[in-house]
């Protein structure tokens, strides 16, 4: 295997991203931003080292050969070591940052999913480059068409603090895959485990491949406003509006992966227990902060009580009720437990039935940042917990009367990021697929439509756009260039003024292909 030769910046300034140049390159297609620019004296070094990087890196997106497919295995590899050579450490890390993470969770939900991505991309990759053919339209041949993947350049990433590690290198798989350069900004609320990515990136990485930016605000603001190839958020749908807003003054485009309020459907047909302990599995999973969480539940309502006893008696097998209990993960700071306790009082006190093991204001578990495990009956569209997304352990569940109500009332909000569904019913399953409209369905199950390396992830509307995963990421920060060959033999040259009698004959053969 051909190996890329890395270059090393021994004397280079602990702050720098990348080795000083010379000349600092030119954009010869974007600019940076310019309206709400900072004379240059008055940017913070971070800014500027910031830009700096870029300018290095969007130069040798546009001077440098292509990265060959060994160059990307290489990458790749690279990746894979840094991930498993720091595969505990990078545990501690982001349990540290959350107060407390379950070591299980760690693995299972962000170190294997990321280790598989990069196996799957690497034993795919070869054919992923390779040209397409494209079928050719009868008037034209014997001409061809192929389609050729190519580089976008520099991709950007914008990277959450729920799975840190999961959703922030997933998409570099994709884009490194693709033969992209990438900047990754990772979240401030996770700084241990920003600062040990940027350090493993560095030690098995050149700066003109990937570069892991810092977490300090001037950062964060000036970094959505590059003007990159391509650009990849996940995060909340407020932020990413900001984010799209941003990208969209320099054309740049962008990969949204939000959230929403993901419902789950249970249908008269459904076994119960088993759709309550796949509920409660999957909503206490990280205490609750994953974008693709069960938000709420939609039961007949003659069950409602019955499943909210059932979810209940599987949360206390899965946790217990000892916030000591290692696999149960904090919730990552004050302020956003905080913001949990006022939705659970806000509930209560517009008439919701609470049902907790144990109160969040109890010493023993909010010292440790534990909610407990909540289910709250009888929620209503005026409490706030019906308005926002949760991203927490609390579960309401609602009933329903008929079974078209379910589908008017996710069809009145906002598009999900995912819709869950439980019965045997499969005439209304598909009813219920049909009209409605989410980023992705599981089906008698929650979440594991993501695991899924051969099925696009994102959301559609306010729970984002575009998509990534496997060879879907491949492509979508490719550009998927369409490449005509004209053969010798090819009558085109009749479609050339003067026109006559010539032009009157090929316009009459045209419209009987046509």
């Amino acid at each position: 295997m051909t190996v890329e030769t890395r270059y090393s910046a021994p004397n280079r300034p602990a702050t720098a991203l990348l080795p000083e140049t010379t000349q600092k390159p030119s954009f010869p297609a974007k600019e940076l931003p310019k309206g709400n620019a900072m004379d240059q004296s008055l940017k913070s070094p971070g800014q500027s080292a910031l830009e700096d990087a870029f300018h290095a890196m969007f130069e040798l997106s546009r001077t440098a050969p292509s990265a060959t497919l060994q160059q990307r295995l290489d990458r790749l590899a690279r990746l894979r070591a840094a991930i498993s050579e720091n595969e505990a450490r990078f545990e501690q890390a982001i349990s540290a940052d959350f107060g407390h993470r379950c070591a299980t969770e760690t693995a299972i939900a962000e170190t294997l999913l990321v280790l598989g991505e990069i196996k799957h991309a690497a034993k795919h990759l070869k054919k992923w480059m390779a040209p397409q053919r494209v079928s050719t339209a009868l008037q034209f041949m014997p001409a061809k068409n192929r389609l050729i993947p190519q580089p976008l350049g520099v991709v950007g990433i914008i990277a959450p603090w729920n799975y840190p590690l999961q959703l922030t290198l997933a998409p570099a798989v994709g884009a490194l895959a693709a033969g992209n350069r990438v900047m990754i900004k990772p979240s401030e609320l996770v700084p241990r485990f920003s600062a040990l990515l940027r350090e493993v990136i560095a030690a098995k990485f050149d700066a003109a491949e990937i570069v892991v930016t810092g977490i300090d605000d001037d950062i964060a603001k000036t970094f959505a406003s590059l003007p990159f190839d391509h650009l990849i958020f996940t995060g909340s749908t407020r932020v990413g509006r900001l984010v799209a807003e941003a990208a969209g003054r320099n054309l740049t485009p962008v990969t949204l992966e939000l959230g929403g309020k993901s419902p789950v459907i249970v249908d008269r047909s459904a076994d119960l227990g088993q759709a309550a302990a796949r509920i409660a599995y999957a909503k206490l999973l990280n205490a609750g902060q994953t974008c693709i969480a069960p938000d709420y539940v939609l039961v007949p309502e003659g069950q409602v009580q019955d499943l909210a006893e059932r979810v209940q008696a599987n949360m206390l097998t899965m946790f217990g009720t000892d916030p000591d209990n290692k696999d149960y993960t904090s919730i990552v700071s004050d302020r956003h437990y905080a913001r949990l306790e006022a939705l659970v009082a806000d509930a209560a006190a517009k008439g919701a039935t609470v049902i907790q093991a144990a109160k969040p204001d109890d010493p023993k578990w909010k010292s440790k940042r534990k909610f407990p495990p909540t289910i709250v009956v009888g929620a209503t569209p005026e409490m706030v917990i019906m308005q926002e997304e949760i991203f927490g352990p609390l579960l309401p569940i609602m009933g329903y009367r008929d079974a078209g109500e379910p589908v008017a009332h996710i069809n009145r909000h906002e598009r999900p990021l995912a819709l869950y569904w439980f019965g045997k019913d499969n005439a209304a399953r598909d009813e219920v697929l049909a009209r409605t409209v989410s980023g992705g369905v599981t089906v008698n199950d929650c979440l594991f439509h993501f695991t899924q390396i051969n099925q696009p992830m994102g959301g559609v509307g306010a729970s984002g756009s575009g998509a990534y995963h496997g060879e879907w990421g491949f492509r979508t920060l490719s550009k998927l260039k369409p490449v005509f060959y004209r053969s010798a033999l090819n009558r085109l040259a009749d479609l050339y003024p003067p026109y006559g009698a010539k032009i009157a004959r090929l316009q009459r053969m045209l419209r009987f292909m046509s």
